[in-house]
């Protein structure tokens, strides 16, 4: 009866220990993330993350400039402009207006006709 019970709980204990080395899941990565050879690099500028590739991160500096819809943004920097997807959770306490520096991270949406960037985190710039 014993060994049943050890079968039994052992894949709880091994899922425990687990999460408490920091492993997530399936497809996630751990902060920071893997930087040697093979690794995606970080697009920085709104002409990169229009040629990038699905879910490839990035952190873009510019502005926004209009609401589009819903949650829908137009995002410009020194380099072009693109749309920007923020969950209304995600901004900041104080306003932010067009011409306001805004520090955009997350991650590329592509799909068959267009990309934007699916926002993750927002800050000010100040």
């Amino acid at each position: 009866m014993k060994r049943f019970a050890l079968v039994l709980l052992a894949p709880l204990f091994s899922t425990a220990a687990l999460a408490a080395n920091g492993y997530s899941g399936p497809g996630t990565q751990a902060a920071g993330g893997y930087t040697g050879p093979g690794a995606q690099a970080t697009i920085t500028t709104v002409a990169e993350a229009l040629k990038a590739g699905d879910d490839t991160p990035v952190v873009l500096q510019g502005q926004i400039t209009k609401r589009l819809h819903d949650e829908m943004y137009e995002f410009k920097d020194a380099t072009g402009t693109i749309e920007v997807e923020i969950d209304d959770e995600l901004w900041p306490a104080q306003a932010v207006s067009e011409t306001a520096t805004v520090k955009l991270s997350g991650e590329v949406d592509r799909d068959l006709t267009s990309r934007e960037i699916d926002v993750e985190y927002l800050e000010v710039v100040k």
